[in-house]
């Protein structure tokens, strides 16, 4: 099954999210269909916290892939920003 989730990326302390599509026996960190976004829990400022492509969100919601729980809040935050 393809699932839209994150992968962790950014030092320790201080990390930061890569929102990807991927079959979901793929190791979190390993290999990627497509990347559609980032979220960043500790941004400051001038910084994005949360920038998501839905219109590919969208495309590979209508392909059958499924969010997990934390996607599906990111994106409709990212909705409502929008």
């Amino acid at each position: 099954m393809v699932k839209i989730r994150l992968t962790r990326g950014g030092a320790k302390k201080r990390p930061f999210y890569h929102i990807i599509v991927t079959d979901s026996r793929s190791a979190r960190d390993g290999r990627n269909i497509e990347r559609v976004g980032f979220y960043n829990p500790v941004a400051s400022g001038n910084e994005k916290q949360v920038e998501l492509n839905t219109e590919r969100v969208q495309y590979w919601i209508g392909q059958g892939a499924q969010m997990t729980d934390k996607v599906a809040n990111l994106y409709k935050q990212a909705a409502k920003a929008a």
